[in-house]
C-alpha cells in the first residue's frame, strides 16, 4: 500500500515550512469543490443548533492581524461544534455605514465630498464598501474560515436597513427615542456626534487655569467686605469653554472660606482646598477671614473674567473636594452635569462654538477662532486683565475621535437619543445572565459601565448611513415611519423602488396628520453601531419573515470580539436586545486581546510595525498563524505577533506531528502496510507501550472535550501539543525498532495500528484548529485506504473517549518512569557523561518501586546496566542545613545561635526526608518548639565521590559515575554507530540502503570496530567494513577524544 508517492520524506526535521503555505490553496479548492460548508450543515441537519453571531468588521480597508485572530478563533469554535454533532450555520457579516467608511474613502480616493453631489458620494461609498467586502472575504477564506460566503449580511443592504427602520420605529412609538439639546461628544474634523463607544482617551498636555470671577452681587450678605477685591476662584483644564460659562457650582454642605492674601485680595474657595490652591497661587501666607457653607452663596452673581456678563452661584451635589477649588466652572453647552444644573435654575442654553469647532459671535473677540487656537489667546487676555489667579502645565486624559484621532469637544446640540437610562436596571440584570470570559471584563469593565449608562446619542450628521426614519412638520408634529410600505401609504411622491439612502429618501415627503402640512425627514442618519447591533434579527429579515429561524438562533450561544467592543458591538447588541426583547442577546462572550508587535506596541502602518496578514499567510501558512493565536496567551490578553514565535509554535506542535506522520508513512510504504486490513486489538492484548499511548490518547480526548466545552482554548491546544510531544519523544522513539523489524509480526502490526489510531485521532482532535494540515494527514491515511470514509476530516465526528483503553494506573506508572528518565538525563548532564556512554548502575528513591517492564524501559532510556530502588539517599548524596536569617530571625531571633548549632548536627539525609514528607523540620530548643519550613532553610546538597544525584517530583536519582574499561569500550561503539548514521543521512541514503564502511588510521578505534564489527554492521546496514580510507563520502570525526576519518558508500 502506497500512502502517498509525493510525500516529502523526512530528510529534514520539518519539511513543511516552505511547503505548507503552497499546499493550503489546494486544500481550499478541495473544500470548495466538496462544498464543505453546506455538507457540514447537511450532515448535522436536525441535530442541536449552535448559533454563533458574527461581529461585522468595517468594510473600509484590507485585513489586519486582529481580523485574522478574530476569524480564526470563530472558525475553530464552529468547526469543533460541527464535528461534535451540532448544526452550525455561520453567516459572516460586514458593517458598511458611517464615518469609518466615509473617512476611509475620502482619504484613500482623495475626495472633496463637500463639493460632490450627495448621490455621487453615496455611490462612491457603496462601491468602496463592496470592494473591501470582496477583499476581506478572500482573506478570510484564505485563513480557512468556513461560512455562508454566498449570503453574508451587509448593513447597507435594503432588507437589512428595512428591519432596522422597523425596530427603530417601534422604539419611537414606545417613547424610547427623543430629540434634545444636550451635550454630546463632537468631532469637528468629521462634523459628527460620537457615542461613548467611539471615544478613545489619550494623555494630552494642557494648561490648567485658576480664574478669578469678581464679586458682582452678594445678595446683601457680604457687605462688610471690599467687593473690589473679592473673587470666586474656579479651575478648569479647558480654557476654550470659559466664554460659555453661566454659573459657578458649589457643594451646598461643604465649608467655603474667604481667604485674604498678602496683596489684599480675598478669594472664595473650599476650605478643604485652601492650602493647596494658595500654594499654587504663590502664597505662602494667608488669612482665613470667615467661612460659610456652600448654600450661603446661592444666587450670588459674579462678573465674567473677560466678557460683559455675570455668572450665577448655584449648588450641586456632584462638586467634590479632591481637586480644583471647590468652585466649579459651569458651562451648560459643554457638560452634562452643567446642562442639568443650569436647566434646574432656569438658565437658557448657550453654545458659543459651531460644528467646525470655531467660536461664534457670542464669544466676542474670539469669534472665528478654533477652540485650540483660542486657548493661548484667552490665557494671555486673563493675564493682562488680572483675572488669572494661576496656571499650570499638566498632562490629562482627554477624549479623542476613535477614527481620525481629533481631540473632541463636548458641547450641546440638537441630537436624537435612545433613553437607555430608562432600562438601566434591565441592562444590568440581562448582563448578569451572560458567561463572560474572562468574568472580570463582563462583570467589571462592562458591568460597571452599564450601571452608569447614559442615553445613547443615536443620530449622526453624515451622508452614508441608514436614514433616521423620523419626519417633522413645521407645526411641531413628528412621525416615525416603520416600513417602506407605511412610507408609500403616507407619501404622494415615494418612488416604487425607493433607495433608503440619502439623498433619495430626503426627497420623500408625507402629509402631516395634524395640520395637513408637508413633513420632511430629519437630515441625520442612524449611528452605525445601531446597524451592527441589529444583526441578530436584521440578518434574517425578521420581523418581516423567518420568525422560526430567528427564534432558533436567538440568543446567540457564542460571540467573540476584541476588548474594545465592550462599549461597541457588545453594548449595542445588549442595548437593542434589552429594548426589544428584555433579554441578553448572547449567552457566552469570549473577549479577545489586541494583536501587538514583538515589543508590545500597537500595530500601525504609520509606525511601520504592522504585519500584513497575507504576508504572514504566505510565509508561514494559515495553520501556523492560527496555532500561534490559540497557544500564545489567554485569548483576552494581548498577542505579541512576530515570526519567531509563529515558527517556534509551528516547530513544537505541527513539525513534531508531521514528523511522526512521515515516520509512519515511510515504514508503512516499505512494509506495504494497509491499516484498513487490520483491527486494533483490545487493550489487554497489547504491549505496555501501546496500551500507554492509547490510554493517554483517550484521556486526551476527554481533556480536550472538557476544555472546549468551557472555551478554554489555550489549554486544549497545549494538551494536544503535550500529547504529540510524548507520542514523538517517548512512544515513537521507544518503539522505533519494532517498525525496523523484518517481516510483519503481531508485535509490529500492533505498533502500526497503535500509531495509526493515534495519528488519525489527533488529526480529528486538532482539525478545528489547524484545518489544512490535519486534512492532508487524514486524506492520506484514511481516504486513500477507505473509500467509504468521509471525504474530509471536517465531516468526521469528533473523537469520543473509549473507557476500555483508559488505564490511569498505567499512565501514572509510566509518568513516574518518565520523571525518572528526565532526572537521570539531568544527572548525566551534571556529571558530564553523554547518554551514549553506558553506565553500570543507577539508584532511585521514589514512593513507588517500578519493576519489570518499567525498569527495563528506564535502563534502556538511560543506557544503564542495573537499576536499584532504595529507601534512602545517604549512600550517594548528603544534605546540610542553615537557617534563612531573613525569615528565621524575626520568628526565633534569641534562639538563632542554637538553631544553627542544631541544624549543623542533623543527619542530612534523614532531615531531608522529614522535610519532604512533612513540609517542615520540628525540634526543641530550651523547651521551646521550633518549626522551620522550606522557606526558612538554606539547603545544600553534597555529591558523594563516584556518584551524581538529582532530585525533583519527590524522586531522587543517582548515577554511578565509575566507568569500567568494558563500559568505556561500549561507549565508543555507540558513538561510532551514531557518526555513521549521521553520514548516511547526510549522504541522502534511503533508509533501507546497504553500505560499505571505510575507516582511517587509528589503532585504538579500529581495534574496537573490529572487535564489535557484527554489531556495528547490523545497526548501520553495512555489508562490509574496509579498514582503509575510501568511500563516496568521507569525514573526520572526534570520537570521545580520538580522531578518525570514516567513509561510506552505497553498496
Amino acid at each position: 500500500m502506497e500512502y502517498k508517492k509525493t510525500l516529502n520524506m523526512p530528510k529534514s526535521g520539518f519539511p513543511m515550512r516552505a511547503g505548507l503555505p503552497a499546499r493550503e490553496p489546494e486544500m481550499l479548492k478541495h473544500w470548495e469543490e466538496l462544498d464543505l460548508y453546506n455538507e457540514l450543515l447537511k450532515k448535522n441537519e436536525g441535530k442541536p443548533l449552535f448559533s454563533l453571531h458574527d461581529g461585522p468588521p468595517f468594510s473600509n480597508g484590507a485585513l489586519h492581524m486582529g481580523h485574522a485572530l478574530n476569524k480564526s478563533l470563530k472558525d475553530f469554535i464552529t468547526r469543533s461544534y460541527a464535528m461534535r454533532g451540532y448544526y452550525t450555520p455561520y453567516i459572516p457579516g460586514w458593517d458598511n455605514h458611517g464615518m469609518p467608511i466615509e473617512s476611509a474613502i475620502i482619504k484613500q480616493n482623495k475626495l472633496n465630498h463637500k463639493a460632490m453631489p450627495v448621490s455621487e458620494f453615496r455611490s462612491a461609498c457603496h462601491e468602496f464598501a463592496q470592494h473591501y467586502i470582496d477583499v476581506q472575504m478572500e482573506g478570510f477564506k484564505r485563513i480557512g474560515v468556513l461560512g455562508d460566503w454566498e449570503h453574508p449580511y451587509k448593513t447597507m443592504d435594503p432588507d437589512f436597513e428595512a428591519e432596522e427602520v422597523k425596530v427603530f420605529g417601534e422604539m419611537y412609538k414606545k417613547g424610547y427615542i427623543y430629540k434634545g439639546l444636550k451635550p454630546v461628544y463632537w468631532c469637528y474634523h468629521d462634523e459628527t456626534a460620537l457615542a461613548e463607544a467611539e471615544i478613545e482617551y489619550q494623555d494630552d498636555p494642557c494648561t490648567t487655569v485658576y480664574v478669578k470671577f469678581p464679586m458682582h452681587d452678594d445678595q446683601g450678605k457680604l457687605g462688610h467686605l471690599d467687593h473690589s477685591k473679592l473673587y470666586f476662584v474656579i479651575w478648569t483644564t479647558t480654557v476654550w469653554t470659559l466664554p460659555g460659562n453661566l454659573a459657578i457650582a458649589l457643594h451646598p454642605d461643604e465649608s467655603y472660606a474667604v481667604v485674604k492674601a498678602p496683596n489684599g485680595e480675598m478669594y472664595i474657595m473650599a476650605e478643604a482646598l485652601v492650602e493647596k490652591v494658595m500654594k499654587i497661587g504663590g502664597f505662602n501666607s494667608y488669612e482665613i477671614v470667615e467661612t460659610h457653607p456652600g448654600s450661603f452663596f446661592e444666587n450670588m452673581l459674579a462678573d465674567h473674567p473677560f466678557l460683559p456678563k455675570t455668572s450665577r452661584l448655584v449648588l450641586a451635589d456632584y462638586v467634590t473636594m479632591d481637586s480644583g477649588t471647590g468652585c466649579v466652572h459651569t458651562a451648560p453647552g459643554f457638560g452634562a452635569d452643567d446642562y442639568v444644573t443650569c436647566k434646574r435654575y432656569g438658565m437658557d442654553m448657550v453654545v458659543p462654538v459651531d460644528d467646525q469647532g470655531k467660536h461664534t459671535a457670542y464669544a466676542g473677540k474670539y469669534e472665528g477662532m478654533t477652540t485650540d487656537a483660542s486657548n493661548p489667546v484667552i490665557l494671555q487676555d486673563m493675564k493682562d486683565n488680572g483675572t488669572l489667579f494661576a496656571s499650570e502645565d499638566i498632562v490629562h486624559s482627554y477624549p479623542h475621535c476613535w477614527r481620525c484621532d481629533t481631540p473632541l469637544i463636548y458641547y450641546a446640540r440638537d441630537s436624537w437619543f435612545i433613553k437607555m437610562t430608562a432600562v438601566r436596571d434591565d441592562l444590568v440584570r440581562n448582563n448578569n445572565t451572560v458567561n463572560w470570559i474572562p468574568e472580570s471584563i463582563g462583570k467589571g469593565r462592562f458591568g460597571d459601565w452599564i450601571e452608569n449608562v447614559q442615553d445613547w446619542s443615536i443620530s449622526r450628521n453624515r451622508y452614508w448611513g441608514t436614514p433616521l426614519n423620523v419626519w417633522e412638520c413645521e407645526c411641531g408634529h413628528r412621525h416615525s415611519i416603520g416600513s417602506v410600505e407605511e412610507l408609500k401609504s403616507m407619501s404622494s411622491n415615494c418612488p416604487d423602488d425607493i433607495e433608503l439612502h440619502r439623498p433619495y429618501i430626503d426627497a420623500v415627503t408625507i402629509k402631516c396628520p395634524k395640520c395637513g402640512g408637508e413633513m420632511h425627514r430629519v437630515p441625520e442618519v442612524i449611528d452605525c453601531w445601531f446597524d451592527s447591533g441589529s444583526m441578530p434579527f436584521a440578518q434574517h429579515h425578521y420581523p418581516f419573515e423567518n420568525h422560526d429561524l430567528f427564534k432558533q438562533q436567538f440568543p446567540a450561544q457564542f460571540i467573540s470580539e476584541a476588548v474594545d467592543q465592550t462599549r461597541g458591538w457588545f453594548y449595542s447588541l445588549l442595548a437593542i436586545s434589552t429594548l426589544l426583547f428584555n433579554r441578553a442577546p448572547y449567552e457566552n462572550v469570549l473577549v479577545l486581546g489586541h494583536v501587538q508587535d514583538e515589543n508590545g506596541q500597537k500595530m500601525s502602518k504609520s509606525k511601520g510595525n504592522a504585519v500584513d496578514p497575507f504576508d504572514a499567510l504566505n510565509a508561514y501558512g494559515a495553520d501556523a498563524v492560527r496555532w500561534y493565536f490559540y497557544t500564545n496567551s489567554a485569548p483576552w490578553l494581548p498577542n505579541r505577533f512576530h515570526g519567531k514565535a509563529v515558527i517556534e509554535g509551528q516547530r513544537k506542535f505541527m513539525g513534531t506531528l508531521w514528523n511522526i506522520y512521515a515516520f509512519f508513512v515511510l515504514y508503512a510504504n516499505i512494509d506495504e502496510f494497509d491499516a484498513s486490513k487490520h483491527e486494533l486489538r483490545k487493550a489487554e492484548e497489547l504491549p505496555t507501550m501501546d496500551r500507554w499511548l492509547l490510554s493517554r490518547l483517550n484521556t486526551l480526548i476527554t481533556t480536550v472535550d472538557n476544555y472546549l466545552a468551557d472555551y478554554c482554548i489555550p489549554e486544549a491546544a497545549r494538551a494536544l501539543q503535550n500529547f504529540v510531544d510524548e507520542m514523538s519523544n517517548w512512544y515513537v522513539r521507544r518503539c522505533r525498532e519494532r517498525f525496523w523489524a523484518q517481516g510483519m509480526s503481531s508485535d509490529k502490526t500492533d505498533a502500526y495500528m497503535t500509531l495509526y489510531t493515534a495519528l488519525v485521532t489527533v488529526s480529528k482532535l486538532a482539525a478545528p484548529m489547524i484545518p489544512f494540515m490535519t486534512e492532508d494527514i487524514y486524506r492520506n491515511l484514511v481516504c486513500s485506504v477507505d473509500k467509504s470514509a468521509p471525504e474530509s476530516v471536517h465531516l468526521c465526528d469528533y473523537p469520543v473517549a473509549d473507557a476500555a483503553y483508559i488505564d490511569k494506573a498505567l499512565e501514572e506508572r509510566m509518568n513516574e518512569a518518565l520523571n525518572i528518565v528526565v532526572l537521570g538525563r539531568a544527572a548525566r548532564n551534571g556529571a558530564n557523561i553523554k547518554n551514549r556512554q553506558p553506565l553500570g548502575k543507577m539508584f532511585v528513591r521514589a514512593d513507588e518501586v517500578l519493576g519489570g517492564e518499567y525498569a527495563e524501559i528506564i535502563k534502556d532510556e538511560l543506557n544503564v546496566k542495573e537499576l536499584e530502588f532504595v529507601d534512602g539517599e545517604a549512600d550517594f548524596v548528603s544534605y546540610s542545613f542553615k537557617p534563612q536569617l531573613k525569615t528565621v530571625g524575626p520568628k526565633y531571633g534569641r534562639f538563632l545561635g542554637k538553631i544553627k548549632e542544631h541544624l549543623s548536627s542533623l543527619d542530612g539525609s534523614a532531615a531531608k526526608k522529614e522535610l519532604d514528607e512533612n513540609g517542615a523540620l520540628k525540634f526543641d530548643i530550651d523547651g521551646n518548639e521550633i518549626e522551620l519550613g522550606v522557606d526558612d532553610l538554606l539547603i545544600d546538597s553534597v555529591q558523594k565521590e563516584g556518584s551524581f544525584a538529582v532530585s525533583d517530583y519527590g524522586i531522587t536519582v543517582a548515577i554511578d559515575t565509575n566507568l569500567t574499561p568494558e563500559l568505556i569500550e561500549e561507549g565508543f561503539v555507540r558513538e561510532i554507530i551514531s557518526k555513521i548514521q549521521t553520514m548516511r543521512k547526510e549522504a541522502d541514503f534511503d533508509v533501507m540502503d546497504k553500505i560499505v564502511l571505510y575507516t582511517g588510521d587509528n589503532a585504538k578505534l579500529n581495534g574496537i570496530i573490529e572487535k564489535n564489527a557484527e554489531s556495528i554492521k547490523h545497526d548501520v546496514l553495512a555489508d562490509e567494513i574496509v579498514y582503509s580510507l575510501g568511500g563516496d563520502s568521507a569525514k573526520e570525526w572526534n570520537i570521545n577524544g580520538e580522531k578518525m576519518t570514516l567513509g561510506v558508500s552505497k553498496k
